[in-house]
């Protein structure tokens, strides 16, 4: 069975740095350029061409490291792996292996039930990308893009002490955060600045050694992530169950048919003849370069969902949604500063905006609707200007580019109100039409009234068309109903 099995899962996240230039040349990194348009004699490997460092790339994995407290090495060296590949001019990717920038760290990561759960990070090393094979377009051939080759990567190297899909995704939604946060680079797993490649194996619980894994390449999605998780831990335990046993190799997973596959015997280390790069020298990396990075780092998202829960009195689940992203966290900040009710801001922002932002297709930074807009409708709220349910329709006529809430309420006539004496009409008029309702209400119980007294609420506020007080009535329906 399946759950005899302890699944164990490390992961390597590749993600591509946001500088201009490439890693070891001046060409540059600009997604989307028409193939073959960004590579230069450098990434090319022309006879007689030499690399040279970039030195932003170390400054972003030095401020990664950082962030996530990990050693950082006073001196670490670039090395050749060796291995043939179309996309790879070179046939050997400089990369870095037993002497990386970036050791030891971890990341906290919150899990779907509440908990939370420290992950250790092994290194994360500086490598060059490799470029693109094309296959769609050439029937039965293969077309090679070299823009990416040489595109500086960090991949970051977790311990294996991932146990579940869901953790997986919680680590991988951490570090995406942590490096938009840092502004290393953009994240866009759709166009490949980040990527994933899964490495599981299973082992009976209570089992101290590790069973033999398999790697699951380039993974580009949260989603596929999961997904490939989960049928790759079922493949293996079916295999483990009916007595056989896992070949170590590489797979990829097949979204249409959500399944893995098999691409090639897993190599390692020492197939790539690993040897030191002779043309870069070490790096070294002073004090003074560490201490002004670490004065670049930002707030960090664990340190604003920690300052949005003492600041803002925000629940731990809220406080982590607003914080994952750093444009989403600064549209809350400034909606709450408008309004003065954090609270309700957050409420407004994981509801209404989100739901608008994710079925539309936009990012927080695109919204319709800016955060000064957004504090100003929920400020008529407060004000007793508009309800709650009537602040929706705003809200969608906002989205609609209709304007300002203050114009769209006037323009529709949407003012509430706020008249005692014409609510008292409304009220007296809902009773005197629901007679029978009145009577079998003042004849139940008082705990049992209360689906009762909701539907006097409706036919009042159905008689207003949604604009009159809701406080108001509810305070005159209790003192005609239960006052007499």
């Amino acid at each position: 069975m399946l759950s005899d099995w302890e699944t164990v899962i490390g992961l390597e996240v590749h993600v591509q740095l946001a500088t201009r230039s490439k890693i070891f040349s001046g060409a540059a990194t600009r997604f989307g350029a028409e193939p073959n348009t960004q590579a230069c004699a450098v990434d090319l490997a022309m006879p007689g061409t030499l690399p040279v460092l970039n030195r932003e790339a170390v400054r972003m994995a030095v401020k990664f490291g950082l962030a996530i407290g990990a050693e950082i090495a006073s001196v670490s060296v670039f090395d050749r792996k060796n291995y043939f590949y179309p996309d790879l001019p070179k046939g050997y990717q400089i990369s870095q292996l037993d002497h990386p920038v970036v050791g030891c760290g971890s990341v906290t990561v919150e899990l779907p039930d509440g908990s939370s759960k420290c992950i250790g990070v092994t290194r994360a090393h500086l490598e060059e990308d490799a470029g693109k094979s094309l296959h769609e377009d050439f029937h039965g051939l293969t077309g090679i893009d070299l823009n990416r080759a040489g595109t500086p990567l960090l991949e970051i190297v977790s311990e294996p002490e991932i146990r579940s899909a869901q953790e997986a995704v919680a680590y991988l939604r951490q570090i995406h955060s942590i490096i938009r946060y840092l502004g290393i680079s953009d994240g866009n797993m759709a166009e490949g600045s980040m990527r994933c490649d899964v490495n599981l194996s299973l082992r009976r619980h209570g089992q101290s050694e590790f069973g033999t894994r398999c790697e699951i390449k380039n993974v580009n999605s949260f989603r596929f992530v999961e997904k490939a998780i989960e049928c790759e831990r079922e493949r293996q335990a079916d295999i483990l169950e009916g007595g056989g046993k896992i070949k170590q190799e590489t797979r990829l997973y097949d979204a249409e048919r959500n399944e893995t596959r098999s691409m090639r015997s897993k190599e390692v280390a020492h197939d790539y003849r690993y040897f030191p790069e002779p043309d870069l020298l070490p790096v070294h990396v002073s004090e003074e370069f560490i201490a002004s990075v670490r004065a670049e780092l930002p707030e960090l998202p664990a340190q604003k969902v920690q300052r949005f829960r003492t600041q803002f009195g925000l629940g731990a689940y809220d406080a982590a949604q607003l914080a994952a992203s750093r444009e989403l966290a600064d549209y809350f900040e400034e909606t709450a500063g408008a309004t003065g009710d954090a609270k309700t801001a957050a409420n407004w922002v994981l509801s209404e905006l989100l739901a608008r932002l994710n079925r539309d297709g936009f990012d927080v930074s695109a919204s319709p609707v800016p955060a000064a807009s957004l504090g100003a409708l929920i400020a008529r709220i407060h004000d007793n200007t508009i309800s709650g349910k009537i602040a929706k329709t705003v809200f969608e006529a906002m989205w609609a580019g209709e304007g300002e809430p203050d114009a769209i309420i006037d323009a529709r006539g949407l003012r509430q109100v706020a008249d005692s004496g014409a609510i008292a009409q409304l009220v007296d008029a809902a009773l005197a039409a629901n007679a029978g309702q009145v009577e079998q209400y003042r004849a139940t119980p008082a705990d049992k009234r209360q689906r009762m007294f909701g539907f006097f609420v409706g036919q009042v506020m159905k008689a207003s068309q949604g604009k009159a007080n809701p406080q108001q009535v509810n305070d005159l329906l209790r003192e005609r109903l239960d006052g007499e």
